[in-house]
């Protein structure tokens, strides 16, 4: 059952309140702000969004599975979204694909495919959210980098490091590539040609030959400028694996050029002089990740006062007492023998200060300190302490100021798992002080995952148990389960992105963190500490109190989604809206239709409509008197720009090489799927229009990419919808159509789409009947060029109708039926994407023994609900033929918003 019940513990702290200290008019109440804080949490619930996917990597041909968790206040699956959205975003942030799903329950589940057409060797990353989530200023996405290797038709594998030569003036990198074949022999004595690119200009470029091991170095050079070139630009390299075949390779150099940076921060938010100070810093590379760091801070005059050495990825934190009218600096060292002097943040004369202190392992322990000057000036005033977790407030106090210093235990059990926000206030409701403390308590959701056996052979069959339990009672739980082949996929626990990290750590922090799963991965007392050091460096990501005391409460443009939604408008020509308009909705594939009626200004809406992706809607307003004069517009759907990958740190430069393994098994995995050879069918063809029948396109090759045949079109209203599914290698983005590959790289120039010889705007394929069309044909590549530089397209796309016979006449109703009719429209809406099942095999007759099964992902299943009453679940599945280390993950959440995690491991011999 949600508890949305405040928890308010009124303590004097030090003494018998003065009441005459705070009788003035700008005091607020502990009460006010709390209650105005509930008000605000509850009327504006944070979702969060959280992907558990199969495994860590992939390989281009492979699918992704995933289930989606939505949360809510305090970690339960939300009721305010039913629909949930899955970005895929390539390395250059190009969107790829966005998947819709249905949310039940708070839960969805989805995969998809790395096609070939779609998808090359690369980082990629994932966002997730709701359109709720949008309203923020600063959305909680789930981001999650992911990488794809490409064993397919590989003809070179290769590895690059970075030599960073640069000085004030000059930019400088040494890159040091190795060039080797699929059988990791190296391309020795081999002749490469190099560029850098930076915004589609060629700044630099070179050539030279491979050396007996396939090694070759290049110097790139450019003059420093505010904008780095180098760091932003790509290196590019041609290598001649014969006399006749060329592959190119490309490497991003934003990471070559690896500058240093330290942050410091004090705790609760600024330096107070004549206390102790606890001091926190973050030593960071160009790349964000951390770099470990020591050094000394020292006084204006030069006196060292304190020492620091960093205890966890550049993180750490020293204590000093700063002095009034004193500047500190620190004089860094870095771990690669670089120096960097930085300065500390102003220190303030008068303040006051809320620190953690020493805690056990059932209270969070709180200390308040003020300096003289502030304690002189604020004497016997009233202070307020108030704590918030996970969208509730947890813990409010007040104490008038009689000491300058207090200390406190609150118990652990008032608050749920995860980061507590402590803020302190002045007693006009200002706040003064923050800290971050995470809270390790008990309440969390224990998974016991056990199988009859701990060895098993392969294509057995294994059964798994798994046990759900809350304090060691039985628990419903809405679980997902994956098991994979570690001996082929490997991961470094620490770098696990998890249910844990996710919706306990990184969904309520601003900025990357580095490991996250390092704090959750057998937690003791050490990687507790380097958690402090990691809050202690970190945004906070929440509602501003200024704001909520100041009743000035979050803008909400996009409501919470129940279900697809179509709206619009629909105007009379001259362009009145239409009063009570009568409008139906069509959708043919489900044999649904739905009537609707405009309000007074003509506005119209479609609700909880239940389509998939592939879905063609037709809304007509041919029902109304004067109808022919009347239009339909329709309202976009809100969506959020395409932003850098958050968690670039994540990516990996060298694919091949960090995917050995797994490679060597999808080479295998996927040895059907090599490119077949053209073979040409030589006989007598009857004559078709084609484009050879028109001299602007004479300079493309012979044979198209790929051709639709004209009755496989009959189908569609429109030809645009039926070419954004059916055109092979094409992707249709902003009413362009792009080569899909070179679209994925960052090449953004549309094709051209060509009527019968004719370049035409893609607006004029919504004129054509699609019974008049002979053929499509799709050129992804322009040999001679011809085409493409004479109109500045890349790609082209040939619509050929056909010739209708000599002396045939139209009537003028057929006539009007070509024509685009305003008062009725057919589109495709983003509808939900299908749901498939994971293929598991059975092993279960001799016959199906034979098969080559090369598996990495053994067993998917997004769907585990463990018993209310037992708290217990089991399932079954076969091994594939690999033998080694198999590693069952199983993840998930209870009624009651608690979280679990547990890894099961068998050997399969």
């Amino acid at each position: 059952m949600k508890i949305f019940r405040i928890l308010i513990i009124l303590l004097s702290f030090l003494a018998v309140l003065n009441l005459s200290s705070f009788a003035q008019t700008d005091t607020i109440s502990i009460n006010t702000i709390i209650s105005k804080t509930n008000k605000v949490l509850n009327d504006f619930p944070t979702e969060k969004v959280y992907l558990h996917f199969d495994k860590p990597y992939y390989a281009v041909a492979d699918t992704v599975w995933f289930k989606a968790y939505v949360t809510e206040n305090q970690n339960f699956l939300t009721g305010i979204s039913k629909i949930v959205y899955v970005d895929v975003i390539n390395q250059k942030d190009s969107l790829i694909q966005t998947l819709k799903l249905p949310l039940v329950g708070g839960v969805a589940s989805g995969n998809f495919p790395l096609s070939m057409e779609n998808y090359k060797q690369g980082n990629y990353h994932v966002r997730a959210y709701t359109l709720w989530m949008l309203n923020a200023s600063d959305p909680a996405y789930f981001n999650k980098t992911f990488f794809v290797g490409e064993a397919i038709d590989k003809e070179v594998k290769t590895h690059i490091s970075y030599k960073n030569l640069s000085t004030d003036k000059q930019e400088k990198i040494d890159a040091r590539v190795q060039f080797k074949d699929l059988n990791n022999k190296p391309y020795a004595n081999k002749n490469v040609t190099w560029q850098v690119v930076t915004s589609y200009t060629s700044i630099a470029k070179g050539r030279g030959t491979t050396d007996a091991n396939g090694f070759l170095t290049i110097s790139m050079t450019a003059a420093q400028k505010a904008e780095y070139q180098l760091q932003n630009g790509e290196l590019i390299t041609s290598i001649n694996t014969t006399e006749k075949d060329v592959v190119t390779n490309n490497f991003l150099l934003k990471n070559a050029i690896v500058n240093k940076d330290m942050q410091f921060f004090a705790e609760g938010g600024n330096l107070i002089a004549g206390i102790d100070n606890k001091v926190a810093f973050k030593a960071i590379k160009a790349d964000g990740l951390g770099i470990n760091a020591k050094g000394t801070i020292s006084d204006v005059d030069g006196k060292q006062v304190a020492t620091f050495t960093a205890q966890h990825l550049g993180m750490g934190s020293f204590t000093f007492t700063p002095e009034t009218d004193k500047t500190y600096k620190a004089a860094v060292i870095y771990a690669d023998g670089t120096t960097q002097n930085i300065n500390l943040p102003k220190v303030l004369a008068s303040g006051i200060t809320i620190k953690s202190g020493t805690a056990d392992a059932d209270n969070v322990s709180i200390k308040i300190a003020a300096n003289d000057a502030f304690f002189q000036a604020n004497q016997g005033k009233l202070f307020y302490v108030i704590a918030q977790s996970k969208g509730v407030v947890c813990y409010g106090a007040q104490t008038a100021l009689s000491n300058k210093e207090y200390t406190t235990t609150i118990p652990k059990s008032k608050f749920p798992m995860g980061i507590a926000q402590f803020t302190l206030f002045s007693e006009n409701g200002k706040p003064l002080s923050e800290r971050l403390i995470f809270v390790q308590n008990k309440n969390s959701l224990s998974l016991a995952v056990t199988s009859p056996a701990a060895t098993y052979g392969p294509k057995k069959k294994v059964k798994i148990n798994v046990s759900a339990k809350k304090d060691g009672a039985p628990v419903e739980g809405n679980l997902s389960v994956s098991v994979v082949d570690e001996t082929k996929v490997p991961l470094n626990e620490d770098g696990a992105t998890t249910i844990l990290t996710s919706l306990l750590l990184s969904s309520d922090l601003k900025g990357y963190i580095e490991k996250p799963n390092y704090y959750f991965n057998g937690t003791d007392a050490k990687k507790l500490s380097d958690l402090d050091a990691l809050l202690l460096t970190q945004g906070y990501r929440s509602y501003s109190y200024t704001d909520i005391i100041a009743n000035k409460l979050p803008k909400i443009t996009i409501p919470p989604e129940q279900g697809i939604e179509v709206s619009g408008i629909l105007r009379m020509g001259n362009g009145i809206p239409v009063r009570k308009g009568q409008l139906l909705l069509t959708i043919p594939d489900k044999r649904f239709n739905l009537e609707g009626v405009t309000d007074p200004v003509g506005n119209f809406k479609f609700s909880n409509l239940v389509l998939n992706d592939s879905s063609k809607v037709t809304i007509t307003a041919k029902y109304n008197v004067n109808y022919k004069n009347m239009a339909i517009s329709l309202n976009g759907t809100p969506a959020p720009s395409v932003s850098k990958n958050f968690s670039v740190p994540d990516e990996v430069l060298n694919i091949d090489s960090t995917l050995t393994s797994y490679l060597d098994n999808s080479k295998k995995q996927y040895s059907y799927l090599h490119t077949l050879k053209d073979v040409t069918i030589k006989g007598t063809a009857v004559p078709k229009v084609s484009h050879k029948d028109y001299p602007a396109l004479s300079g493309l090759g012979q044979m198209a990419d790929h051709e639709i045949a004209g009755d496989r079109l009959t189908g569609c209203a429109l030809l645009i919808n039926c070419l954004q599914t059916m055109a092979t290698g094409v992707t249709y983005v902003d009413n362009n159509f792009y080569v899909s590959r070179d679209y994925n790289q960052g090449k953004k120039i549309p094709m051209g789409v060509f009527i019968n010889g004719m370049l035409v705007d893609v607006n004029q394929l919504n004129t054509i009947q699609t019974s008049t069309i002979e053929s499509v044909e799709i050129f992804l590549r322009d040999e001679l060029g011809l085409v493409n530089r004479a109109n500045n397209i890349n790609g082209v796309l040939v619509i050929n109708q056909k010739k209708a016979p000599k002396g045939t006449k139209i009537s003028k109703s057929q006539l009007l039926d070509m024509l685009p009719k305003n008062y009725e429209v057919t589109f495709s809406p983003q509808g939900y994407d299908k749901e498939r099942q994971f293929y598991m095999p059975k092993y279960d007759v001799p016959a199906n023994l034979n098969r080559n099964d090369l598996r990495t992902t053994i067993y998917w299943n997004p769907k585990v609900i463990t018993d209310k009453a037992t708290g217990t679940s089991s399932f079954d599945f076969y091994n594939a033929d690999g033998k080694g280390q198999y590693k069952v993950v199983v993840e998930g959440i209870d009624e009651n918003g608690n979280v679990g995690r547990s890894i099961f491991r068998y050997t399969v011999k």
